[in-house]
């Protein structure tokens, strides 16, 4: 299993953006896909943006973030990232990092975001 520390939440006003970074405890060329999701205050936890291993490999994005967020990765530190433009106050929830290799699945601990003004 890999450990994941997610970090770069806080407050923004809505049109603002965040960064939200994820470190992985080793070499993310290791791991299958590695994934952001969210979940809101009463809702599910749902997928914001996937990435697969393949280094040309792009990555894919929910219809609700597509053109806003953009999630990309530095091999050299291990980390993912996920950059969030245009926010909406329906975009405030904890964000999660996750990671799969075969059948192992790890989570971190998220990261709050709120957007209001």
């Amino acid at each position: 299993q890999v450990q994941l520390v997610e970090s770069g939440g806080g407050l923004v006003q809505p049109g603002g953006s965040l960064r939200l970074s994820c470190a992985a405890s080793r070499s993310i060329f290791s791991i299958d896909v590695m994934d952001w999701y969210r979940q809101a205050p009463g809702k599910e936890r749902e997928l914001v943006a996937s990435r697969f291993r393949d280094a040309t490999a792009t990555a894919h994005y929910a219809d609700f973030v597509k053109g806003r967020f953009t999630m990309s990765r530095d091999t050299a530190s291990n980390t993912v990232y996920l950059q969030m433009n245009s926010l909406k106050p329906e975009d405030t929830a904890v964000y999660y990092c996750h990671a799969q290799t075969g059948h192992i699945y790890s989570w971190g601990q998220g990261t709050q975001v709120t957007v209001s003004s």
